[in-house]
Parts: C-alpha cells; structure tokens; sequence
C-alpha cells in the first residue's frame, strides 16, 4: 500500500510540475507559428507570477489574479507584436528588453505594494478539483482527476490547439503565415492581425504559466521564482517540433526530470543539491543536441514579413 501511494504521490507531483512548462511552451509555439519568435518567457512568467500574486492578494480571489496574469503577458505580447510586425525591428532584441522589462517591472510592482518586510505575505493556493465519477477511479482517478483546475486547462488547451491547427481551415492560414506569409497575404489572410492575436494570445499563456507558480507551488512570490522555467519552455518548444501534441508529451519529460531531482534534494541524496537543481538544464542540453538533428521550425521564424515590399526583412 506504501508503494502504491508513494507513486501516486509522485505521479500527481509530475502533473503539478507539468502545467508551466505547457502553458509557456504552447504560448511560445503559438506566436512562433506566425513567424513571431518570443524570446522574453522568462520575464512575462516572473510579470505574471508577480502580478497574479498581487492582485489574488488583495481582491482575494485567485480567479481575478490568474486574469490579471494573463493581461500582464498579454499586454507584454503586444508590444513584441507592435515592434515586430508594425515598426518591423529584430524580434529578438526587443524580446531581450521585454524579458529584462518583465524582470524589472515584476520586482518593482512587489516592492511598490508590498514593500519590504521580513514576512512575505501569501495567498491560498488552488485547491483540487475532483471529477466525479472520473475520480473514483482507482489509482488513475486519485492522479489524473483529482488535480487543480490549471491541470486540466492545460492539458485542454493542448488538445484545443492541436484540433484549431490541424483540423480547421482557420488553424490552416495560421500555420502558412509562419511558412509563407506572401502566399497567404495574396489569399487574404490578414498577416499583421493573425501575428497580433497570436503574440498577445500566446504571451497571456506565458503570464498564467509564471502566476501557477505562487498561486500552486509556494502561496508566495519571491524574485526568481521561475527559476528558468521560461528559458526551459524555448528549448521544449523545439523539442516538441512546433506542435502541441507533442510539446505536451514532451513537457512530462521535462517535469519528470524536475521531480526527480527536487526528490533527490529531499530524500538526502549523497550528490550535492547543486548538481540536482542544474540536473534539468543539464538534461535540456542534451535534449537539444538531439531535437535540433529533426525538428522543423516554421520557414518564417523570427522574420519580419513587409506588405508594400513582399519581401523578408
């Protein structure tokens, strides 16, 4: 029985651990599908991790921070959006200064409401929600339906998205928009427009993925809660090859390596913690070694598309 509930318990510790890598990954997928490149994860997770925390703070409502969240990250997608597809500037520096922007702004909210204090305030974390029927099942029911709401959202939006790109003719012009955006201006499709909602879409993805992380893991916000999460969620997204279904099969790997060594810390193990909590960024460069042999990236990846010239810029 001991063995039995020491891998539920451990199972359902992938599934919580799952949920940023998702969110963030599919967010960054999203925009990347457009040609839009978002490199600023790391800062919209630490903006929307820092304001979701706030704003659940004092409205006491975790729903109202999670959309705080995602219109932090959204509002961050915008401006990426506005420098790349409007003013047509290098999308990876301006995602460099939306990163250090999300960075600074996330501490400097903190700090201007918060203040300094030597105990951090903290919020309810989000409670299970168990699936009728669903959770009675034994042993899968206690781990995959007996999980907070964000577990299933992401595991939904995952499946959402893989129907909207693959089986609509909607999700059809998205994906040319990141191959052949001339091709697809000549058909119609709104370019500009389907690389703004994107973006803004995507990066409201990324600001819930960083507000999981106190509203689930810790009640509180501290600076560097992310830990390189965001950073994680790049390297997945071209380990998964651009597509969701495989980006959620490939952020259990990513949790189960997260788990492990976090376990590792906890048990005592002989090796020093400091190995174990580089263990997933060591693991992720040799992931990355092998993805990069397969994986196709979208043709117009981090390219700026000019209407009046048809050309690449």
């Amino acid at each position: 029985m001991d063995q039995f509930d020491s891998f539920i318990g451990f199972a359902r510790l992938i599934l919580l651990a799952l949920v940023p890598y998702v969110l963030a990954s599919q967010g960054t997928m999203l925009s990347g599908r457009t040609g839009v490149f978002n490199v600023a994860q790391e800062g919209i997770m630490l903006l929307g991790a820092s304001v979701g925390f706030l704003v659940a703070l004092y409205t006491k409502s975790l729903l109202i921070g999670i959309v705080a969240a995602a219109v932090a990250g959204g509002i961050i997608g915008l401006a990426l959006a506005y420098f790349s597809s409007t003013l047509k500037m290098d999308q990876f520096v301006i995602g460099l200064a939306l990163f250090f922007i999300g960075l600074g702004a996330s501490s400097l909210a903190f700090k201007l409401v918060v203040g300094v204090t030597l105990q951090l305030p903290r919020v309810p974390t989000l409670s299970n929600l168990r699936i009728p029927l669903l959770g009675d099942i034994p042993i899968l029911g206690e781990i995959l339906f007996n999980q907070n709401a964000l577990v299933y959202f992401s595991v939904l939006i995952s499946i959402a998205l893989y129907y909207y790109l693959y089986q609509t003719s909607w999700g059809l012009e998205l994906r040319a928009v990141g191959e052949n955006p001339k091709s697809a201006d000549s058909l119609g499709v709104n370019v500009v427009l389907m690389q703004y909602a994107t973006t803004i879409i995507g990066s409201a993805l990324i600001g819930v993925a960083g507000a999981y992380l106190p509203m689930v893991y810790t009640g509180v916000f501290t600076q560097g809660i992310t830990q390189g999460r965001g950073w994680l969620a790049i390297a997945l997204t071209f380990f998964g090859g651009w597509r969701p279904q495989l980006i959620l099969l490939g952020a259990f790997f990513f949790a189960i390596v997260e788990v492990l060594s976090l376990r590792a810390q906890i048990v005592g193990s002989a090796i020093p913690y400091q190995f174990l909590r580089t263990l997933p960024y060591i693991t992720t460069i040799f992931v990355m070694i092998y993805a990069f042999r397969w994986t196709r990236v979208p043709a117009f990846l981090g390219l700026n598309y000019d209407r009046e010239k048809r050309s690449l810029s």
